[in-house]
């Protein structure tokens, strides 16, 4: 099996409003549906992040029921060039960055929280995994 890449990452939260409002309002990624109390997907470059209400997804039938809680973990790659820029952009919305990580490679990421607090990172192309 040759895997392209993984195109869809899921989040669990229990407030899709505010989820809705810093993915799509202060992230300003485009929303691609949103179902009140079920669940919100966005686009994110060419892969597709979800984000659902594990009290509703835990009992559905069809597709299979799935859940979780606590801190969840994503990372945005961006382009090398686009490092400082996107860091700046994330600091100039407000969100505080809770650290920036020097990998092997010598390049950089940071990582923040959505309101849910799961923790985000920005990491650029190749910085910590080989492609």
């Amino acid at each position: 099996m040759n895997f392209l890449k993984i195109k869809e990452t899921c989040l669990y939260v229990t407030d899709l409003a505010q989820a809705k409002a810093f993915y799509a309002e202060v992230l300003e990624l485009p929303l691609i549906s949103y179902v009140e109390g079920k669940h919100l997907f966005f686009k994110a470059g060419s892969s597709v992040l979800l984000l659902f209400n594990p009290e509703d997804s835990k009992h559905k039938v069809s597709p299979p029921a799935h859940y979780g809680g606590g801190k969840q973990h994503f990372a945005f790659e961006v382009e090398d060039k686009d490092y400082e820029k996107a860091k700046a952009w994330i600091e100039g919305k407000g969100i505080k960055i809770l650290e920036e990580v020097t990998w092997q490679s010598g390049k950089k990421s940071f990582y923040f929280e959505d309101p849910a607090g799961n923790v985000l990172e920005i990491v650029p192309q190749n910085a910590i995994w080989p492609e």
